[in-house]
């Protein structure tokens, strides 16, 4: 069954009252807000309550990428999911199926947990920059962590709308893609390599789309919001 396509807005700006300045002019939208890996290390937990205080129904997604020994990958995802605040985080697939399963294991228990992705393959590679890495050409490495993810019982993965559709077709269709790089309108790509519009997500049955500059660098990123709202 097709899902509607939700939009993710990326919290990135340089300082907490800017993100809180955005978020209380988007607060009426039924969007997800994405916080990153330097806004909660500088703001921490206390941000995601501001959020929350904000509009208690914004669905939060953080976005740390936890990457490191099984059981320490674990302790941070116990955490997260008891703050009662995140509805959605990642890890990295390349940490591994059993880490993946270890994460998944540790929290499967915790009332209303959070969904849990693993990203693939980040969308600032390209092809050949990430085989000097990874050894394997991206749609075909892409794959392969996919699956290790869908196997270990995570919910879905981190990847680009290149990669969306042979994901799903080689897991489930119910196996959530979520694609940043969005440029909803055709925008400037910046430090993105593989970037995608919404017609192009669309029609690769992307379930979430993260979208940061063409929203905060706006002038009016109510505005934004709206525009991208109506063609989903």
């Amino acid at each position: 069954m097709k899902k509607d396509m939700k939009l993710c807005v990326s919290l990135d700006l340089e300082s907490s009252s800017e993100n809180l300045e955005l978020v209380e002019k988007i607060k009426d939208f039924d969007v997800w807000l994405k916080v990153g890996f330097r806004t909660y290390l500088r703001d921490g937990k206390k941000f995601l309550e501001d959020i929350k205080n904000i509009n208690p129904n914004f669905k939060i997604f953080l976005d740390l990428k936890l990457y490191d020994i099984p059981n320490t990958m674990a302790d941070a995802a116990e955490d997260i999911s008891k703050f009662g605040l995140v509805d959605m985080f990642n890890v990295h697939a390349s940490a591994g199926k059993f880490a993946m399963q270890t994460v998944i294991n540790r929290i499967k228990d915790i009332p209303n947990r959070p969904l849990v992705l693993a990203v693939t393959a980040l969308t600032s590679f390209d092809n050949d920059s990430f085989k000097e890495i990874y050894g394997e050409n991206i749609d075909k490495k892409a794959r392969e962590f996919a699956k290790n993810t869908f196997e270990a019982g995570l919910d879905g993965v981190v990847c680009s709308a290149f990669e969306s559709l042979d994901i799903k077709e080689n897991t489930s269709n119910d196996f959530i893609t979520l694609c940043p790089g969005i440029r909803p309108f055709g925008e400037d790509s910046g430090d993105q390599k593989r970037v995608a519009d919404i017609s192009f997500s669309k029609e690769n049955l992307v379930n979430f789309i993260v979208v940061g500059r063409p929203i905060y660098k706006s002038e009016n990123p109510r505005a934004v919001v709206q525009k991208i709202l109506n063609n989903l």
